[in-house]
């Protein structure tokens, strides 16, 4: 299927590694212009170079999305490059595992900079941009504001903030024919959740009690079978679909995991 995203010019932030990196090598195959928004340099050059290896056209910015300053920034270094933005793919952020019993009110509100404050921002900036091109926004999500998870109370928080933004902007961009969309997530093999993974005392344990629960194979989503879904959402081929929180993540959320 031909995604007709040929030269959009589509931001992933995060999109330097992990999800993000899976996005941004997915859209560059189907001919779009990814622009990874990413707080390393040579993270974010490396991910360029793979994509124009491969055949593939790219741009990055180096911005750190927690300063408020710098997501304005980021859109205008997008529009002063390419004069358009065609989508907007909200990602980067973090797990950062701020609880409730162990936290306290500055670590909350820096979690929720790092993980919900950017998304508003950066559809924010980009709007007049997405209003032209009558583009698509994609939020990234998280199982953690459906199922809980522990331990978290700042990311389950932004993630909660991540579906009702989705919902909301939904609505709000109606009459510009704007659609925005969430993917959600639920056990995705990436460098942090490996360095997650690698905290245990028995990695190789853990990390097979936690496959034997997703219901689909037991096995952990890919990030190009995230990526996938996103590429489709930010396509004129999803043209009728808006407001939707969809779950990519082998049922983990919605089936029965004692299946």
């Amino acid at each position: 299927m031909d995604l007709e995203l040929k030269d959009k010019v589509i931001i992933v932030t995060g999109g330097a590694k992990g999800i993000g990196e899976g996005i941004v090598q997915v859209l560059a195959s189907e001919g779009a212009i990814p622009v990874i928004i990413g707080r390393n340099k040579e993270d974010n050059q490396k991910t360029l170079a793979e994509v124009e290896a491969a055949g593939g056209q790219a741009f990055e910015v180096v911005a750190e999305l927690t300063e408020p300053a710098a997501c304005e920034e980021a859109v205008q270094a997008v529009l002063q490059k390419y004069g358009r933005i065609d989508g907007l793919v909200n990602n980067a952020g973090v797990n950062d595992g701020v609880g409730l019993e162990k936290g306290s009110y500055d670590a909350f509100m820096a979690s929720l900079h790092k993980n919900v404050v950017h998304y508003y921002l950066m559809a924010h900036h980009a709007l007049p941009a997405l209003k032209e091109s009558k583009g698509a926004i994609v939020n990234i999500g998280s199982k953690t504001a459906e199922t809980g998870q522990g331990g978290t109370s700042a990311y389950a928080a932004s993630n909660g903030a991540r579906n009702a933004l989705t919902r909301e902007w939904a609505v709000e961009l109606l009459p510009y024919s704007i659609r925005v969309n969430a993917v959600i997530v639920a056990e995705a093999w990436t460098p942090l959740y490996e360095s997650w993974i690698s905290t245990f005392d028995n990695p190789e344990e853990k990390l097979k009690s936690i496959t034997q629960k997703i219901p689909l194979e037991q096995r952990m989503t890919t990030t190009t079978e995230i990526a996938n879904t996103v590429a489709f959402l930010l396509s004129p081929k999803s043209s009728h679909t808006t407001g939707q929180l969809i779950h990519v993540d082998g049922g983990y959320v919605h089936l029965d995991r004692a299946l």
